[in-house]
């Protein structure tokens, strides 16, 4: 039960935790305190596109007192790690070995973070637990399902989006190169009651955060937080500051959590004089405060896209991008294989001179004294690979028969033009055709010209039988010559499950059910990748069967619109 003297100790504790910064003030908060632990913090994850206001953020990290060294998501070991250096090597006789990227102390600099393969974020990741480079990652995701990689996310203290920020309102950032030095001095000596670790992990958990490494990044926050006020342990400020500027962006939805939060034990009244005011500051800040601190730190809606981004790169299916082919010509280049020559495949000449420099001189030794010229064995003959992404092609099959025929036309135009407004920036492909009558057709073959499909799509007809079975029969046609032509399709059907006219032509329900649940499981021995939707003003049955042969996902969408069917379409197919 609460008592009026807690309520006023409440009151009093929440008066003395300073507002969370917001806006410039908070960049300028940021950029502050990572330049006091650099290492110990991990680094700081920016989303933003390239824009003035990027370049201005950037520019103000002179205040770290490492350089800064850039890197892509295509980068090979050699240059991370460092390795052979084959031109120093052939011409010394003996292996000569470089340095890498990563053998030189430095902030790393990662451009399009969103891009970054499991590779290079389990290679970046390695490193940071290591305590080895701070990382900024530059984050340029065009929506929310993409974003950077969990394990790297989980290591970075900071998150920043500068989406709303404007260069023209960005106040003057002089950093105070005395003040810094002196905290980074001050650091090692900073004091963290336990009572400060039990309050921030709590906090953590009522904001549905589990991974420990924010509660260390917090604490390393506070610590730096304390040292640059001059203090010699950490106090509820620090603490409030740490809550919103580590855990804020890391929170989960909790529902009812400040109604069961319990209230925090009180001190004492015979409080040890010798524990401090510091301590007496921790003890008297209550759980939920710093629970509020971390909410307040961000707007409810970027808590919002940052979790449904986070729930939709860990779907099935969410990465937008089309399937992975492996070739010897184009693509994405991957690390070189063991390879023979005359096999058509493209020889790696830096590889294999790598492959046979450190046995060169056993080599000549092996030949006798006559022994010249560079000694190539085939065991060191190298090819390159590559892969290569697929452009995907997302066919839809709409339900043109009966009274509701043009209100589905509809929304699947209006789908249709959403989806590509979004096809030029992720190689999307759409493609239409309707099923009515005693047969489908194609009305829009698979394209990425919006001008085109505007003018297809005008005038659609409607009325008449449901064949089915002709729909799911056309779909798999379109699908398997997209797949031909080296593209990654999947299909979406809207309708309401009432087919009634088989492959045949003639109107007879049986025998159309028949036909469309054997179509569906052709479809499914080709593997392809299916979605349907059920426009109908109830569930049918019928569909939720289809779609289990189909071995696809199933929603009912009655009296869905344009915006709806986009957004679904985009969830469960990453579209």
């Amino acid at each position: 039960m609460k008592t009026p003297g807690t309520s006023r100790r409440k009151r009093k504790a929440a008066a003395e935790i300073p507002a969370p910064a917001t806006g410039w003030d908070r960049v300028t908060q940021v950029l502050t305190l990572w330049a006091v632990d650099p290492v110990g913090l991990g680094g700081l994850w920016l989303r933003a596109r390239a824009s003035p206001v990027r370049d201005l953020v950037l520019a103000r990290l002179g205040a770290l007192p490492m350089p800064l060294h850039r890197l892509h998501a295509d980068m090979t070991d050699a240059v991370l790690y460092g390795g052979l250096d084959v031109t120093q090597t052939l011409a010394a006789l003996h292996p000569v070995y470089s340095q890498g990227l990563l053998s030189h102390p430095g902030t790393l600099v990662l451009t399009m973070a969103e891009r970054c393969p499991p590779g290079m974020a389990a290679r970046l990741a390695a490193d940071l637990d290591r305590s080895g480079h701070p990382l900024l990652a530059l984050d340029e995701a065009a929506d929310d399902t993409e974003g950077l990689p969990p394990a790297l996310s989980d290591r970075l203290a900071f998150f920043l989006d500068l989406t709303d920020l404007s260069v023209l309102d960005a106040p003057a950032f002089i950093p105070d190169a005395d003040q810094t030095d002196s905290a980074r001095a001050a650091l090692p000596g900073i004091r963290v009651p336990a009572k400060a670790i039990q309050r921030l992990t709590a906090a953590a958990a009522a904001m549905g955060i589990v991974s420990f490494r924010a509660v260390l990044l917090g604490m390393a926050m506070a610590r730096a937080s304390a040292a640059l006020a001059g203090r010699t342990a950490v106090t509820d400020a620090d603490l409030a500051t740490a809550s919103a500027l580590i855990l804020a962006h890391r929170a989960l939805p909790q529902p009812d959590a400040d109604n069961t939060s319990p209230e925090p034990p009180q001190p004492p009244p015979d409080q040890n004089p010798e524990d401090g005011t510091q301590q007496t500051d921790i003890q008297t800040l209550p759980d939920d405060l710093l629970v509020e601190a971390a909410r307040a730190a961000l707007p409810p809606d970027v808590l919002a896209r940052l979790q449904a981004g986070a729930a939709n790169r860990q779907a099935k299916g969410a990465s937008g991008t089309g399937s992975e082919r492996s070739g010897n010509r184009r693509g994405r280049p991957l690390p070189s294989r063991p390879g023979r020559l005359g096999s058509g495949e493209r020889l790696d000449l830096v590889a294999t001179l790598r492959q046979a420099a450190p046995w060169q001189a056993i080599r000549r030794a092996a030949r006798g004294p006559l022994a010249t010229g560079l000694q190539i064995r085939p065991a060191d003959i190298r090819v390159k690979r590559f892969r290569e992404l697929s452009d995907r092609v997302l066919i839809f099959a709409v339900d043109a028969s009966g009274s509701a025929a043009f209100a589905r036309l509809a929304e699947a135009k209006g789908a249709i033009e959403l989806l590509l407004g979004q096809a030029y920036a992720r190689r999307d492909h759409v493609a239409l055709l309707a099923f009515r009558g005693t047969e489908a057709e194609l009305l829009l073959p698979p394209t990425r010209s919006l001008v085109q499909a505007k003018r297809r799509l005008q005038g659609l007809p409607g009325g008449g039988g449901t064949p089915l079975a002709s729909g799911l029969r056309l779909g798999m046609e379109t699908a398997m010559l997209s797949r031909r032509r080296g593209m990654t399709p999947t299909l979406a059907v809207l309708t309401d499950g009432r087919g009634n006219i088989a492959l045949s032509g003639k109107a007879d329900r049986p025998e159309a059910e028949a036909d469309a649940m054997a179509i569906a499981r052709a479809i499914r021995a080709q593997g392809l990748a299916a979605l349907v939707i059920d426009t109908g003003n109830r569930a049918s049955p019928s569909l939720a069967t289809l779609a289990r042969l189909l071995d696809a996902p199933y929603l009912a969408l009655p009296r869905a619109d344009a915006h709806r069917l986009s957004a679904v379409l985009t969830r469960e197919l990453g579209a």
